[in-house]
């Protein structure tokens, strides 16, 4: 395994093609897909032909790692993706440069361990040590208490609440909340160890 990063606890590497069956079972399990999809499953043929090549473009295309497996470093066990890239934001929304979105999906046996949070923490350092960062984002529909808590936990700020067009899934029309961590913010609270 080519690791990339690995934190105290997880081991990260860049995802390959031969990964779909990683991703198709993340995203088969109805739990996992609540806030994504209301549920229903990513079918293999989608993951094989559109999942995964949109996944592994991001890393010819900008200088961040983009999305990378995470695996138990004791066992080796799949634990889900992170993602540290260029936001992905609708065509000609404007972005600020130096913006970076973080975001993460874990298999539901690895929830509730600090897994998101340990690693999140990694690359938020990475995006304004090595990126040159002025901000990192994330987002997540309202409803979604336990991604909250995770962005509270590194230092985030929400700034707003914004309703895209959603599938009906349970907690939609309470819209996509919007999280952010500036340098300036990051750094202070790194010199008072608060995060």
């Amino acid at each position: 395994m080519d690791i990339v990063f690995s934190s105290a606890r997880l081991a990260l590497r860049r995802f390959a093609a031969s990964d779909a069956d990683l991703v198709t079972e993340l995203d088969g399990d109805p739990e996992v897909m609540r806030y994504l999809t209301g549920g229903g499953p990513t079918p293999r043929d989608v993951v094989v032909a559109e999942r995964l090549p949109a996944m592994l473009a991001c890393y010819d295309v900008d200088p961040t790692p983009g999305f990378l497996a995470a695996f138990e470093r004791s066992g080796g066990e799949f634990v889900g993706w992170f993602v540290l890239r260029v936001p992905a934001y609708a065509p000609g929304t404007p972005r600020l440069p130096g913006e970076y979105e973080l975001g993460y999906r874990l298999r539901r046996p690895h929830w509730g361990k600090g897994y998101a949070t340990e690693v999140s923490r990694l690359l938020v350092e990475h995006a304004f040590t090595t990126l040159d960062a002025v901000r990192v984002v994330a987002q997540t529909m309202t409803v979604n208490a336990a991604s909250r808590r995770v962005m509270d936990k590194l230092g985030m700020s929400y700034v707003g609440t914004y309703f895209p067009d959603l599938p009906p899934i349970e907690g939609s029309e309470q819209g996509e909340v919007v999280y952010w961590l500036s340098k300036t913010e990051w750094d202070s609270r790194k010199n008072t160890q608060e995060i």
